[in-house]
């Protein structure tokens, strides 16, 4: 029985393969490129390797593309014949459990079978990072928070996955709302981890919630090397700092960081696709010219219409049809997320039911100039839009959006309100966003700042 480089016992068979495992694990807690590298060479140098299947399969889930599932099946084939060929550890069956019943359509219950694992072995940094993974698909906030508490007692000074497990704390902490914790947190990973780019970026998301743009600026300045040797995540944390500039108005600059750094590589992952549709839109709300910019968007995004893995991508997907004017497209995605929720037999058709189906209607509408029933739809999605996954910056076009509707439409009272919500989340302080906002609520006639002449 060969040990991991986190101490976890595994079936893994040769030197070679152990070596490759290590550089796989620590690859992937650093969000690196080289992973698939990695896993393959474990692979090649292991073919039984049951934990390896399992993860390529999980890995490839989370990747969020219908034309992957197969591959994940075939992963988990794969791992359970291993197993069947060479006894594995109840640790490493557990994984493969997990990639099945995720392939049923049951990420919560899978997410339930790594819990298993880590209250066995709370030091599991494999199982934690990947837990809190699915957790940030699903949008579970609170959860990746208790996930990652319930074990960091098991993580002393000396342990290889603390600064990684920091990483996810303080992204856990951010999202909940503690921001100074976060902060703290995301700086100490950092500290440990100079590659840590999960809890660089946790610290960048504190600075967007708290309104303090030029503080993230100088966060991120000189700290390129955490997240230079990234997979697309470089892009978006790239996305982070463009969202900077945008709170203080210098949209020549969100423009430059689009073409030179967001948007240079014109693949069509939806992670790359959110952040490129999602700050589109935000420019073209603050009245930019985005020029031509959404038609390579809407040509890829249309031909994912039918994809339906994740309602956070098809949402992103909606924008890039509804800003590059693709009426047709747009009608059939939001038709499809609506029978997909109707049917809502896995979890993730249930959110196309619920925020997907309101969403995804009141986009459709925004881009066609209704903006009553784009607010009344957006309005409606937005009490279940945490389901959607993402963080609360991601999710936050989907909130503009929905504010501008109920201007656009006259709703002054009713948006004056989530605009007053939005602040009390964001630490009590507005941004650019908000700042000018309210004052096109208080210009308006409908205004319910107005005071009455006597």
């Amino acid at each position: 029985m060969q040990t991991d480089c986190f101490g976890q016992p595994s079936t893994i068979a040769t030197a070679a393969g152990v070596e490759a495992w290590n550089a796989t694990q620590m690859a992937f807690l650093a969000h690196g490129a080289k992973t698939p590298d990695h896993l393959g060479a474990t692979l090649y140098a292991d073919p039984e390797f049951a934990l390896g299947h399992a993860v390529k399969g999980i890995f490839l889930l989370l990747l969020g593309r219908g034309e992957l599932v197969q591959t994940a099946r075939e992963a988990c084939a794969s791992a359970k014949a291993s197993d069947q060929n060479r006894p594995i550890t109840v640790r490493e069956r557990a994984f493969v459990s997990a990639l099945e019943i995720w392939l049923g359509g049951q990420p919560s219950k899978a997410v339930a079978l790594l819990d298993k694992v880590l209250e066995t072995a709370p030091d599991d940094t494999l199982a934690m990072k990947i837990a809190h993974a699915i957790r940030f698909v699903l949008g579970d906030a609170q959860g990746m928070r208790r996930s990652i508490e319930a074990v960091m007692p098991a993580y002393g000074q000396d342990h290889p996955g603390r600064g990684y497990l920091m990483g996810c704390h303080a992204f856990a902490l951010e999202e909940t709302g503690e921001y100074g914790r976060a902060a703290a947190a995301g700086s100490a990973a950092l500290a440990i981890r100079p590659d840590d780019a999960w809890g660089l970026h946790a610290v960048a998301h504190v600075y967007d919630m708290t309104a303090a743009p030029e503080k993230g600026l100088r966060w991120l300045s000189g700290r390129e090397a955490a997240w230079a040797h990234c997979n697309n995540f470089r892009y978006h944390v790239w996305w982070h700092k463009a969202l900077m500039h945008l709170d203080m108005g210098q949209t020549d600059v969100v423009l430059d960081l689009y073409d030179t750094l967001i948007r240079a590589d014109k693949t069509d992952d939806y992670r790359d696709i959110s952040n490129a549709t999602s700050l589109l839109m935000r420019l073209e709300l603050e009245g930019i010219d985005v020029g031509d910019r959404w038609d390579e968007l809407a040509e890829t995004s249309a031909a994912r219409t039918d994809d339906g893995q994740l309602i956070f991508a098809d949402l992103h997907y909606l924008l890039a049809l509804v800003g590059g004017r693709r009426e047709d497209a747009t009608a059939t995605l939001v038709a499809r997320i609506a029978a997909d929720g109707a049917r809502g037999s896995t979890e993730m058709e249930m959110r196309m039911a619920s925020p997907g189906t309101a969403a995804a209607q009141g986009l459709e509408a925004f881009g066609e100039g209704d903006y009553a029933t784009a607010f009344a739809g957006l309005r409606r999605a937005r009490r279940h839009m945490q389901l959607a996954g993402g963080s609360h910056a991601q999710r936050d076009v989907f909130e503009r959006l929905t504010i501008d509707a109920g201007i656009r439409s006259g709703a002054m009272k009713d948006a004056l309100g989530l605009l007053e919500e939005r602040t009390t989340r964001r630490a009590g302080r507005d941004d650019r966003f908000a700042a000018t906002r309210r004052e096109m609520i208080a210009a308006s006639p409908a205004s319910p700042l107005r005071v009455p002449a006597e």
